[in-house]
């Protein structure tokens, strides 16, 4: 059952790198678990790994630009005893190493951590071929694989600790946009398959995650103006997804609006959307990204695709009309 936490305005606060809270509490398991290795593509500083390199040389393995070997490596080093956190692009390490994370890691129930690292269009300026907008839709078909999209940096640190305990393969999808604190450390508390509504309503449901969580809240804000009451769920786990939560905003709210960091084919709106249609259905529209995006910044990118505050709760009132109609 998903559970009811209030969430913080994300207005004029901080910004936070979230590869640096899954870098420290990296570090803090491998000081208590000497199983834990790192294996990474040459990918130490992008991956935020240096101070685990200096703490822990003789843990972790660089193989260079060579992601099928990497993978791989980590299936020999997990069936040796060790717990492996794979590091790298999020677009290398899922497009290169598919095989071997469907072969080796999926099928052979693993015990390896998928790090998907500048997930996303954080490499926007580097264009369609560091874009990593379809890693989710890619990992989502293969079976035992389960995926989290944290969405600030006390997620991030939580959902290293959670894959670490999970006995089995993980992918953590961790981006390098800057995002707002969402959570307090003290009060909250992630679960692997559990929906978190970081705003009620009953007017309509939007689901997202990672980078977009805070977006949709200021959407949700901006929608409490004109008297539109959004529910607001972080759905941090994509797979196993939370289909209780799904089907609840569902039957209350009577419409849902997906919005997410990756294509509109196969990810979050593709869980949420197989879940609706199939028990109960009602209208929806899934943003994201709809075809191979242009060069550009993340920010730039999120502008030109609608992926703001204001393109979401746009996108909302058409949703509402829809229901009403």
């Amino acid at each position: 059952m998903s559970f009811t936490q209030t969430a913080p305005s994300p207005a004029n606060t901080q910004l936070f790198d979230c590869r640096d809270a899954f870098a420290d509490r990296l570090e803090e398991i491998a000081h208590k678990d000497s199983r834990v290795v790192v294996v990474v593509n040459d990918s130490i500083g992008s991956s935020k790994v240096g101070g685990f390199k200096k703490i822990f040389p003789d843990r972790l393995i660089n193989v260079g630009i060579a992601e099928q070997t990497m993978v791989g490596l980590s299936a020999g080093l997990s069936n040796g005893g060790k717990i492996p956190f794979v590091c790298a692009a999020s677009c290398f390490l899922t497009a290169r190493g598919l095989e071997q994370i469907k072969v080796d890691l999926a099928y052979s129930f693993t015990n390896v951590k998928l790090c998907g690292m500048s997930s996303g269009v954080a490499y926007g300026e580097l264009g369609p071929t560091h874009h990593s907008i379809e890693d989710l839709a890619w990992l989502r078909a293969i079976a035992n694989m389960t995926i989290i999209v944290p969405a600030d940096p006390v997620e991030t640190a939580q959902a290293v600790q959670a894959a670490y305990e999970y006995d089995g393969p993980v992918f953590l999808r961790i981006s390098r946009t800057p995002v707002p604190l969402l959570y307090d450390a003290l009060t909250y508390q992630f679960q692997i398959g559990k929906a978190n509504t970081l705003r009620d309503g009953r007017d309509l449901t939007i689901m997202t995650n990672g980078t977009l969580v805070h977006v949709a809240l200021a959407a949700a804000d901006l929608l409490a103006t004109s008297g539109v009451q959004a529910r607001v769920i972080n759905m941090a786990t994509v797979k196993p997804l939370d289909e209780e939560a799904v089907l609840l905003a569902a039957h209350e709210t009577g419409a849902i609006l997906t919005v997410e960091e990756h294509s509109i084919h196969g990810g979050l709106g593709g869980a949420v959307a197989e879940t609706v249609v199939c028990h109960h259905p009602v209208p929806m529209r899934i943003m994201g990204f709809p075809e191979f995006c242009p060069t550009g910044s993340a920010q730039f990118l999120f502008e030109h695709y609608h992926l703001t505050p204001q393109g979401i709760a746009s996108k909302a009132f058409e949703l509402i009309k829809e229901k009403k109609a």
